[in-house]
């Protein structure tokens, strides 16, 4: 039996969207308070009752947040254009959860937008 569990983050980040073309408001410098959620699955552990301690998303996370949090993003290799698409494969790809499997990540840039993606 498989079991999913989730934490969610936030960090503020800066960005512009280069591809879009001059005339798409996304094209120009703007913010987002961004929301992370990381979802992982697997068996619960019978003597702990957990699939892994929800300390260990957070710690997993924290390498990361140093490195998006208040920066622009576009200045992070692999992020030029940062799409939430692309922020949340980079995300994806960049992050290690101790004892857990990493099932997917979603971004919200917006209160109404979001992009997982899917391992």
């Amino acid at each position: 039996m498989q079991t999913e569990i989730e934490k969610t983050f936030g960090f503020e980040a800066a960005h512009r969207l280069p591809e879009v073309g001059e005339h798409h408001k996304c094209f120009n410098l703007h913010g987002h308070s961004f929301r992370v959620t990381l979802r992982v699955r697997g068996p619960v552990d019978p003597r702990k009752g957990w699939i892994v301690d929800f300390a260990e998303l957070r710690s997993a996370w924290q390498p990361l947040m140093d490195i998006l949090d208040h920066h622009y993003l576009n200045d992070i290799e692999g992020l030029e254009n940062p799409t939430s698409e692309v922020l949340a494969a980079w995300i994806a790809e960049h992050i290690t959860i101790k004892g857990a499997k990493l099932h997917s990540v979603t971004i919200h840039e917006t209160c109404t937008s979001a992009a997982t993606v899917y391992l």
